[in-house]
């Protein structure tokens, strides 16, 4: 299995509410309206809990780690050449959801990267 990862920080002109809701609401509807035409076995949103003090004593544990990130996206693949295929209905899909997260990731300070899952531990019953 192959895992797109992708940590996402909001655009700077909008608060963290109005990235959470349009995240969540609008976005993650047209991913699933497009998981068929991308080869995505699984999408789900982590969302960052905003815990008053928190972030800062995990930042400090690490001797001073970057802010955390607004919330990551995975998405599951389930091989290399699907993930690479490039079918006109998977690219027209890729690049509308292109299109849609420029409305709110800040794009540039948003790493992402794929990588292949190695499971040690689910308890998750999934």
């Amino acid at each position: 299995m192959i895992k797109l990862t992708f940590c996402l920080r909001r655009r700077p002109d909008l608060s963290v509410e109005e990235f959470h809701r349009y995240w969540k609401d609008v976005h993650g509807p047209l991913v699933a309206e497009r998981a068929a035409a991308l080869g995505v076995r699984r999408y789900q949103q982590v969302h960052t809990l905003d815990v008053a003090g928190l972030h800062e004593a995990l930042q400090a544990r690490n001797g001073g780690a970057p802010a955390p990130f607004d919330g990551i996206a995975e998405i599951w693949i389930d091989s290399l050449e699907d993930f690479t295929a490039g079918t006109p209905e998977a690219r027209r899909a890729a690049a509308e959801l292109l299109e849609d997260e420029r409305r709110f990731i800040d794009l540039p300070n948003s790493p992402m990267w794929l990588g292949e899952t190695h499971v040690f531990v689910d308890r998750t019953g999934a």
